[in-house]
Order: structure tokens, then sequence, then C-alpha cells
């Protein structure tokens, strides 16, 4: 995950680089009273910056993660995996809606339901996964909340495959495709069948995660 922060930080030198590198020698003006700079000088500067720039763009390539890594972007709503900087998978998801739900009781606390930001790590990988209701999941639908653990096991909801990134928030499967593309989850990440089985096969236990 490291690896990944140093790379991305690369990338906006890289550019700076080539902004500085840009401006050294602009477009000589028509006006041929014009005074010119000395041109020893633009040379050194702009050799000294390419140089620069090749240093860079070697450490770049080093840091890139060689194994694949998620990306996805809550404000568009996409998924992407990606392999240095080849796009393996480009996918819709639904994230969170940032929707709120009091807590019953007098402790004024509340769910929050929004995608965490930040980097993660793929923790487990399941196949036909079981959800696991949470109190929410019943007092969002006015019903009690279970004393019984096996009430709260419901089949079929997840899709075929649930790959978690920590504290119960996990990238899974949807009965509603139709709202794929929209920020409608309780926080977990939702793709449709296909997008969901490639992101199984691509990933493993470890694999990084940047939610952004």
């Amino acid at each position: 995950m490291r690896r990944l922060l140093l790379a991305t930080s690369a990338v906006v030198l890289l550019l700076l680089l080539v902004v500085s590198t840009r401006s050294i020698n602009p477009a000589a003006p028509e006006d041929s009273q014009a005074v010119h700079q000395p041109a020893v000088q633009d040379n050194t500067s702009l050799r000294t910056l390419q140089a620069r720039y090749k240093t860079l763009s070697k450490q770049l390539s080093q840091l890139m993660p060689r194994e694949p890594y998620i990306l996805v972007d809550t404000a568009r709503n996409r998924l992407y995996v990606k392999r240095q900087d080849e796009v393996v998978l480009n996918a819709i998801a639904s994230t969170g809606s940032g929707t709120i739900l009091d807590k019953p009781g007098e402790s004024k606390s509340q769910w929050i339901f929004d995608t965490p930001r930040g980097e993660f790590l793929v923790k487990t990988k399941l196949a036909n996964p079981t959800w696991i209701k949470p109190d929410w999941a019943f007092i969002e639908e006015g019903l009690a909340v279970p004393q019984n653990a096996a009430e709260r096991a419901e089949q079929g909801v997840l899709g075929d495959y649930a790959l978690g990134f920590g504290k119960g928030y996990f990238i899974h499967g949807t009965l509603y495709t139709r709202l794929l593309g929209k920020n409608v989850t309780h926080g977990c990440i939702r793709l449709n069948d296909s997008d969901l089985k490639g992101v199984y096969q691509l990933a493993r236990v470890g694999t990084p995660i940047m939610i952004f």
C-alpha cells in the first residue's frame, strides 16, 4: 500500500517536471526587437529537468505494484482493477448513500451509511456468502432485532462472491442491478455478477484497495 502511495506522489512530481520543462523554453517571440535569454543557461536547466524526469520515471516504474490492485471512485461509482498502468477491469458500482439512521435508545448515536475512504486490503474472500443481518437492517425495516443469531442469516443477497476489507464492509453482488451507478448502499460496494466474478478472480487476500 505504501508503494502505491509513493507511486502516486511520483506521478505528481512527474507532471510538475513536465510543466517546468515546457516553461523553460517557450516559443520565441515574433518581435525581432525582443530580448533573448542566454541559450546556454536554458539548455543547462532543460537537461537538468530531463535527467530528473528520467530518474523519477524509473522510480515510478519500480514503485508501481506488480500485482493487481483495486481503485474505487465513490463519486462516479466506478471500480477499477489495475495492474501497474493497465486497467484490467472497469466496472460500474454502487457505493454508500450517506444517509443516517438513529440507533434506538437514549444514546443519540447514529449509523451513517457511507463507504469508507482510504487505504484497505482484501482480508477475506468468500464464495456463496451468507449475509448476517446487522441490527440496522431490522430497525430500518421497522422490525424487532432478533435475539436468535440464526434469524440473522440470509442467503442469496450478496451474490456469488464477497471480498471483505474490514469492519463489516464488503465488495459483493446485488439483487438490485438497476441501481448500479448510484449511491444507494449502506457502505458496501456492489457490482453485477460478471464484474464481481472478475474482481474475485483477480484479487487475493492482501490485494490493496484504495477508495476515494
